[in-house]
């Protein structure tokens, strides 16, 4: 019988986190936070399956928001509904405002390069695809300890503008997706992931 490859993930301790300054919610403060979050010195990968229901390790999830400005001043955001497929079962069918995932073992590559931007750019790739220029800003970070898939990760904010709305989804599970004007997302907010509210909230609203 063939042996099935455990996914390991990138993890920190949480204490770690919390030396470095607890928060509940977003935090622009990247330069406090990444540069010990992301050392190799305080990184590693573990199997994914124990690290779920594990809060003392935080996952470190790329969480890229895609957004475009009209002309006369208009913002609108992409966003859609998670599928039955999509990989944390505890979202599924939430509305989204973040495209991302886990950063896995097998984004260290042999050339050493970084696992996260390897990370973020596979995740991204593999769920969606974007006509034309884009151009990713490094804004914060989303902790919320307040809910059993919160607890176990730790997610860091990145804002993609694209000249044009044209991004669309590579992942059958990514459902009923598009560009939406920010007041609309925020209207509804009440129906999107708690990541996706804390992000309307800190940088939309």
């Amino acid at each position: 019988m063939l042996e099935v490859e455990t996914e390991r993930v990138l993890v920190v301790p949480t204490d770690l986190f919390h030396r470095l300054g607890h928060f509940q919610g977003f935090s622009a403060e990247v330069e406090r936070y990444l540069g010990e979050l992301l050392s190799p010195r305080n990184t590693s990968f573990r199997p994914r399956d124990e690290v779920e229901e594990d809060p003392s390790f935080k996952q470190l999830i790329p969480y890229v928001i895609f957004r475009h400005r009209e002309t006369d001043g208009l913002t609108s955001l992409f966003a859609y509904t998670r599928g039955k497929g999509q990989g944390e079962s505890r979202l599924r069918l939430k509305r989204s405002i973040g495209i991302g995932g886990h950063i896995s073992a097998t984004d260290v590559s042999a050339e050493g390069g970084d696992p996260y931007r390897e990370g973020m750019r596979r995740e991204v790739e593999e769920e969606v695809e974007v006509e034309g220029a884009f151009r990713p800003r490094l804004v914060g970070l989303i902790n919320d300890d307040q809910t059993p898939v919160g607890q176990v990760h730790l997610g860091v904010v990145h804002v993609c503008d694209v000249d044009r709305p044209a991004v669309r989804p590579r992942e059958p599970d990514i459902l009923e997706s598009g560009f939406w004007l920010v007041s609309e997302l925020l209207a509804e907010a009440e129906g999107f992931e708690t990541w996706s509210q804390i992000c309307l909230a800190a940088l939309f609203r």
